[in-house]
């Protein structure tokens, strides 16, 4: 894994903003229209080929292929997951009875209506009708043969690819078949580790994406704060099962709130979640850091010590805003967190993805996001200048 020997290595989290051919193929296949696999593998290997280059050139040095063959991660888990059955009903809005709708119930009216809709692939609720199984072996080796490609025509430093976690799947599906939800979130675990090691023994870095670990508190709001703590420890101890196997040091993890453009009042405190994912068995941690609800939190690391060998990956630049970031505002946060951790133990990531579901409109549009990648590099640039000289 690279880190900041001698300069900030710049990342990201993961999804971005797909082309529109790439878009268009994505929602007829939803809409269960007939695509042509040729047609459709050709368009995915160039867009992946596309974005790689484009992360070059804006110099992010800790690549991935923008996600670009998930049209969401929920979906993702039906397409790869053996023993899930469609239920022919929508998946309820994880926020409709949230202590964020609760709060802000205008705000977040549309989301009440979401399980009357008619469900397509993306939107369809998945149920566990027999043993979790690994599926995808296709899926996924097209998605690492297209990624090792770009790398090697490009000349990426480093790749990484993003994959869901135990517990988000678990937390998307309904079950009928385990006899507790422990035991369906290490069944989970243990067909996503196939996943897991695949990307590793093609020459990668696995990222686990987990939103749902700190996403609990906002969603149940008749639980508290150390309910959702209690609870975290034990997703945690079955995302380790799940990693087995795996070297530490070609593990990232990532965990965010999930909300893009909302008030976000009821966010978990960092200091209340991070010091039980620093138990998660990964080499690097990439968390919200950007945004306005989150930026005063670097403090924590006052406190909070990093584990020997352990970096951050806190966002510099934010999902959550259409603004781009001065360079020397995300100079300055990378230096705060430096003067806290070390800045060996510093990357400069994002807050989340930019592209996170490929059905719905962007809400950051794509050449903002560019900029700010463009910006994430200049200040990185700015901040090893005044550190390393």
């Amino acid at each position: 894994m690279l880190t900041s020997r001698d300069r900030f290595i710049t990342t990201h989290v993961g999804s971005l903003p797909r082309p529109q051919e790439l878009v268009e193929v994505m929602i007829a296949q939803d809409q269960g229209k007939t695509v042509d696999p040729a047609e459709y593998d050709e368009k995915l290997a160039r867009a992946v080929n596309d974005v790689v280059k484009k992360q070059i050139e804006l110099g992010v040095d800790v690549i991935d292929d923008g996600e670009f063959s998930k049209r969401g991660f929920a979906v993702y888990a039906h397409e790869r997951l053996g023993g899930l059955e469609e239920t022919g009903k929508a998946r309820p809005s994880p926020w409709a009875n949230s202590r964020e709708s609760q709060s802000f119930p205008e705000f977040y009216a549309s989301e009440q209506t979401v399980k009357d809709r008619k469900p397509t692939p993306s939107s369809m609720q998945m149920v566990c009708t027999a043993p979790i199984t690994y599926k995808g072996k296709d899926l996924l080796d097209r998605d690492l043969a297209n990624l090792r490609a770009a790398v090697d025509a490009n000349g990426a430093s480093e790749a990484f690819v993003p994959a869901i976690s135990p517990c988000d799947v678990v937390g998307n599906q309904l079950n009928e078949y385990y006899k507790s939800e422990e035991e369906f979130l290490y069944a989970v675990g243990d067909a996503l580790n196939v996943e897991y090691r695949a990307i590793v023994d093609a020459g990668f870095l696995v990222q686990i994406d987990d939103p749902r670990l700190i996403n609990y508190y906002v969603k149940n709001p008749q639980l508290s704060v150390e309910d959702c703590r209690k609870w975290a420890e034990q997703q945690v101890e079955a995302i380790n099962h799940a990693l087995k196997g795996i070297p530490q040091d070609k593990i990232r993890y990532h965990t965010c709130y999930g909300i893009n453009m909302g008030p976000r009042v009821w966010d978990m405190q960092m200091k209340d979640y991070m010091d039980i994912v620093l138990k998660i068995n990964a080499g690097a941690y990439s968390f919200e850091a950007a945004n306005q609800r989150h930026e005063h939190e670097w403090r924590l690391w006052e406190d909070l010590k990093l584990p020997e060998g352990k970096v951050i990956i806190p966002g510099v630049i934010t999902h959550s805003a259409v603004l781009v970031e001065h360079p020397e505002l995300i100079a300055e946060r990378l230096m705060r967190f430096a003067s806290v951790v070390g800045k060996e133990n510093v990357m400069a990531g994002g807050d989340c993805g930019f592209g996170t579901q490929a059905m719905a409109e962007p809400e950051v549009h794509p050449t903002i996001v560019w900029a700010k990648f463009a910006a994430m590099a200049e200040g990185a640039k700015i901040a090893s200048q005044r550190l390393w000289g």
